[in-house]
């Protein structure tokens, strides 16, 4: 409906236009939309279909997929996101770690989250699947992303990262980062952030592969630190191991902490940091 009130101080009115509860004043009404309601633009079947691509739309898909995720895996029993590398070959042993430490967890009564793709996150899958456990894969929708990978029990394909990632960080009591590129990288540095930050608690996030985290761990402690950029303490906020069941120790005991109080995660002991930060 579009109205036109006059204004107290004599000025010329500018046309006011109401949609839903959004009042728009000024510019020119959409002609599309002229003596039509909401009701009959949603029964009516004709017409253009640009509107499910509009940005007010795309909130509703967002909370749709929040849904979804939440209503898939509430129930879940307790898990640990696995994260690693869509490129790891079949027959690597970077592969063969990915189904060991799937399958550990599996036995340890973990279930196992992963990307649900190819490379690394099969292997974790695989891993837990082949040794009774419960098996997810949260994918992403991507030009060349391939589906869920057939280890997979429980999936689900988000269209958005950024809901994905709650669902990572949500369900899982650790994070474990097999060797990996920018995608890994990305889960590894937010699972960091928001654990130094607090905004999670303090679970642990196990580097696996000593070789292929080592450069990165070298230049935290020798470049980042001496910059002031973060604390030494904040390399305490990781482990860095090759040993399968140390992956598995260093969550239960974290987990162990937690039900008995500590919302350290039973990680060395790291002080509250009161500075600033680059969240």
């Amino acid at each position: 409906m579009t109205t036109t009130p006059q204004p107290a101080d004599g000025r010329r009115p500018r046309p006011t236009r109401h949609r839903g509860p959004v009042m728009l004043r000024g510019g020119e009404p959409d002609p599309r939309t002229q003596g039509t309601t909401t009701d009959a633009r949603l029964l009516d079947r004709r017409g253009p279909t640009d509107w499910v691509h509009t940005d007010p739309w795309r909130v509703l898909r967002i909370q749709s997929e929040f849904v979804e995720g939440f209503g898939l895996l509430s129930e879940l029993p307790r898990a640990v996101s696995v994260f690693g590398s869509a490129r790891t070959p079949r027959g690597s042993a970077h592969y063969a770690s990915g189904v060991e430490i799937g399958a550990a967890l599996a036995r340890a009564g973990y279930a196992v989250i992963t990307g649900g793709g190819p490379g690394a996150m099969e292997a974790a899958n695989r891993g837990a699947s082949e040794s009774g456990g419960l098996s997810v894969g949260l994918g992403i929708e991507l030009p060349f992303e391939q589906e869920l990978n057939e280890w997979v029990d429980v999936g689900i394909a988000f269209r958005y990262f950024f809901v994905r990632k709650t669902m990572f960080v949500k369900y899982a009591q650790a994070f474990v980062i097999l060797p990996g590129g920018f995608g890994t990288l990305d889960e590894l540095f937010e699972a960091l952030t928001l654990v130094q930050t607090r905004k999670v608690t303090r679970f642990p996030v196990v580097l696996f592969g000593s070789e292929y985290w080592s450069g990165l761990v070298d230049w935290i402690r020798s470049t980042m630190v001496p910059a002031a950029t973060v604390k030494e303490s904040d390399l305490d906020l990781f482990t860095v191991t090759d040993d399968v069941e140390e992956v598995v120790r260093v969550i239960q005991e974290a987990e162990a902490a937690r039900q008995a109080g500590d919302n350290g995660g039973g990680m060395r002991s790291v002080p509250a940091d009161s500075g600033p930060s680059d969240a």
